[in-house]
């Protein structure tokens, strides 16, 4: 790895992170970035998880070797994007992105949502469902089948990524969005929304924030998205997006985007939609091209046993998932501390923080991002070549949406994680 001095001895500048006795307790476990014993590394969001929790679990579930790239059924698609329903310059946009053929959600939801019907698509992350509605909304929006979109997604990375894939499916149509998140500045905010722009893109409590100040009425939405709706509530959102739900107009076309549907889900479902066509592409239930191992950490420092892999060659582009905020950044300290170059991401960081280490980790300015599970859904970063657990997850679909940042676009990815 090219991105760090040469690391300092490991054994006398990590003791304090060992216990007195030199053992670990079994029935005190103490973290290895916690100074106090017995300390618990969960989040607060943690007790919200109603999901499988990992935490006592079968090794196995983590282990798998990947020989080679998993050969999987190709897709035929009914239509190519030359064949939709939309306006030549879309068309134009969408070559100039290189698509040809329609992922499954896009193939099967774009005619969907083109004739305004409400839209329930159950796809993994990666899918391509960004594309999937933006480019008939958009096309919607220059045919005047309906004024104004709202689109709400559960993390400001997210939220980020889908304004700019709208602004190259949008290019020359005239169109505008804003995005309205919190970590950046309100005022900026309240300025673009009052220029009226066509999309707004935002998550639910910045935008509920606006909406209670008077600034934005979702009243005048004819056309709404709730995106990775799982996630919302994972984060505890029910009660934000119930909220919204209950301002928005009656006539109104929705769509929904999550990769699970539970009962809350249903729930939320059948107040939000109207007579929805259902579309569930979820094609798998781990990253097939991902090699999954378990690491144990024993009576080795966990810090020191992350060092040495940290300096293997072949840990090119490292994604590092801690469960809080608080590890995050004790982490992120020590291996500074040892030489290497860094950068991190977790909710308390500003957007323009949080912006700028994506950046850098999607540019290999960095070799190592660390992070909590703010960036384990949603966000498309090329060529990382591991994926380590410092932490263990918090539910079995955490741990699955984590190992999907690695092994993309027909590469084998390495999952490792510590136990």
């Amino acid at each position: 790895m090219s991105n760090y001095s040469k690391p300092r001895k490991k054994s006398d500048k990590n003791s304090r992170y060992k216990a007195k006795d030199g053992h670990r307790s079994k029935k005190r476990s103490t973290h290895p970035l916690s100074k106090r014993k017995g300390s618990s590394p969960s989040s607060g969001s943690s007790s919200r998880r109603r999901k499988r929790i990992v935490s006592n679990f079968d090794p196995s579930i983590f282990i798998k070797k990947v020989e080679e790239q998993t050969a999987t059924q190709d897709y035929i698609p009914k239509n190519m994007f030359s064949d939709f329903a939309i306006e030549d310059l879309i068309k134009t946009n969408i070559e100039k992105k290189g698509y040809v053929t329609p992922t499954p959600i896009q193939d099967q939801a774009i005619p969907y949502i083109l004739e305004g019907r409400d839209v329930i698509g159950t796809a993994n992350t990666g899918t391509g469902k960004t594309a999937a509605f933006l480019i008939p909304l958009i096309n919607n929006v220059l045919m005047k089948k309906t004024s104004r979109v709202l689109i709400i997604a559960p993390t400001r990375e997210l939220a980020f990524q889908i304004k700019s894939e709208f602004r190259s499916f949008s290019t020359e149509t005239g169109l505008t969005s804003t995005l309205c998140i919190g970590g950046v500045s309100i005022n900026t905010q309240i300025k673009a929304l009052r220029r009226n722009p066509a999309f707004v893109i935002g998550t639910p409590g910045r935008l509920i924030d606006l909406e209670q100040n008077r600034i934005i009425d979702f009243r005048n939405y004819t056309s709404i998205v709730l995106d990775e709706v799982d996630r919302m509530l994972d984060m505890g959102f029910i009660k934000d997006i119930k909220y919204i739900i209950n301002k928005l107009p009656k006539k109104r076309h929705s769509l929904f985007f999550s990769a699970t549907v539970s009962k809350s889900l249903q729930n939320i479902m059948n107040s939000f939609l109207q007579n929805p066509i259902s579309i569930s592409v979820k094609t798998r239930q781990s990253a097939e091209n991902v090699n999954q191992k378990v690491i144990r950490v024993g009576q080795q420092n966990k810090i020191d046993l992350l060092h040495d892999l940290l300096i293997k060659p072949e840990f090119k582009k490292v994604l590092i998932f801690l469960r809080t905020k608080r590890y995050v950044d004790k982490l992120a300290k020590e291996l500074k501390s040892r030489g290497f170059a860094v950068a991190s991401i977790h909710g308390n960081k500003t957007q323009a923080q949080r912006s700028k280490a994506l950046l850098l980790f999607k540019t290999s300015k960095v070799a190592i991002l660390l992070a909590t599970d703010v960036v384990a859904r949603g966000i498309d970063i090329n060529n990382i070549s591991h994926v380590i657990n410092f932490d263990l997850p918090q539910t079995h679909d955490d741990y699955i949406h984590r190992i999907g940042r690695t092994g993309r676009a027909d590469k084998i990815g390495q999952a490792i994680t510590l136990i």
